[in-house]
């Protein structure tokens, strides 16, 4: 028996459980006054109730109180074993119903009822009979421990469908300590450990089950699980590792490529986001001879509109993606056509530059004057009457914001 108290006692360290676990706490109703004892004639349940509402009962209720526990105990009617024995009976009602919450309820109130006596013995009290007094006999304390193990494994099992893996661990140990043999437990350990991916714990359960049952198939496919997991997350990891590898390579072929062409950059503290638009080399992003590509932002800034071109390839000139885009839709007065308007780009000084719509965008952005600020490219469309106006504006703007400064 020492030798299956200290297998229990090492999977309750390495799941970092406690000797007894706590069921879930009970509601505290408002404090009445004390009154009556109840008349023998109300049910258990009722009696239980009437001692929730008095003004000594706790609003937590922990298997771990005796003191508790001890007045939970005068609402039963019966011994310990008999009351536990039916609240199992209910349990399993609930059960067979799938009513899961009910059933672990039940449960409960029968491991509160011998969790009790069994601590009472730990601390080294003799449990009696609670009518007759006389000291339990060796075979009722072995049915007692039989019973709260057999309510322990089947709480678990509520747990596990509820998907309370940690409740569910923690009431397979309750039993484990009991009768490290307890297959079952075994079993819904690992499943639970699985199911939260603590797969070190869930292989562990599954070897210790099946050390005691080596044909149990529910263990052993559980054990294939864990296995079939660890290659999955393994598999995963070496996909992400290797798209991140990827991305990497990628970047830097971009930024040798920039360097080449004496294409200057800057990324701002907050940029904005691009929802995967991105200065890249295509068609083929891993081909350093393949041509870069840039986001590019068309403003119209005195209309206040703008157009947004994901892919702008550096062989392409201004006019090649202008002669599409115009007519502009909200362009009534058709001030925007390809012989009507100007293009300017931001210097790297703060100010501006007007570009030819027949350059390439390679042409413009390699003369060192301008730079790509956060991966975008930003050509301001200007018709030609508004053109020396908005250009004055822009540099009054610019000096007072540098005054500022």
């Amino acid at each position: 028996m020492a030798e299956q108290s200290s297998v229990a006692d090492e999977v309750a360290q390495k799941l970092s459980l406690s000797s007894d676990p706590a069921p879930a706490p009970v509601p505290a109703e408002k404090p009445a006054i004390i009154g009556p004892m109840p008349a023998p004639s109300k049910t258990a349940d009722e009696m239980y109730e009437e001692l929730k509402s008095t003004p000594f009962f706790m609003t937590e209720i922990s298997e771990d109180n005796d003191a508790v526990a001890a007045l939970q105990a005068l609402a039963y009617e019966g011994t310990p074993l008999e009351n536990a024995t039916d609240f199992k009976t209910q349990g399993n009602d609930c059960f067979r119903a799938k009513r899961w919450k009910d059933a672990k309820e039940f449960y409960a109130k029968g491991i509160e009822v011998l969790a009790l006596e069994e601590r009472k013995r730990n601390n080294g009290e003799t449990t009696k009979d609670p009518d007759t007094g006389v000291p339990d006999e060796p075979h009722v304390i072995a049915d007692q421990r039989a019973m709260l193990e057999s309510l322990y494994a089947n709480r678990a099992a509520c747990n596990l469908e509820l998907r309370n893996f940690r409740a569910c661990w923690t009431d397979c140990t309750g039993a484990l300590r009991l009768n490290p043999r307890n297959v079952k437990c075994w079993y819904r350990s690992a499943k639970a450990l699985l199911a939260v991916d603590r797969l070190d714990d869930a292989a562990d359960a599954a070897a210790r089950g099946l050390a005691v049952d080596p044909a149990n198939a529910a263990l052993q496919s559980t054990q294939a699980a864990v296995v079939a997991r660890r290659a999955a997350i393994a598999e995963k990891e070496r996909r992400e590792q290797e798209r991140r590898d990827t991305q990497t390579r990628r970047r830097e072929l971009v930024r040798t490529a920039l360097a080449a062409r004496g294409i200057r950059t800057r990324v701002t503290e907050k940029p904005p986001p691009m929802e995967g638009a991105a200065v890249r080399l295509l068609p083929d992003e891993d081909d350093p001879t393949s041509s870069l590509v840039f986001p590019t932002l068309l403003l119209y800034p005195t209309d206040y509109e703008s157009d947004f071109i994901k892919e702008w390839s550096e062989l392409d000139a201004l006019d090649a993606h202008l002669g599409y885009i115009f007519p502009l839709p909200w362009d009534k007065d058709g001030n925007y056509t390809l012989a009507n308007v100007e293009c300017y780009m931001e210097t790297t000084t703060g100010g501006l530059m007007k570009v030819g719509k027949k350059l390439s965008l390679l042409r413009i952005l390699s003369d060192g004057k301008t730079e790509v600020v956060d991966q975008v490219v930003k050509i301001f469309v200007v018709p030609k009457n508004k053109a020396e106006a908005w250009v004055k504006e822009y540099k009054e703007a610019k000096a007072k914001e540098a005054g500022k400064q």
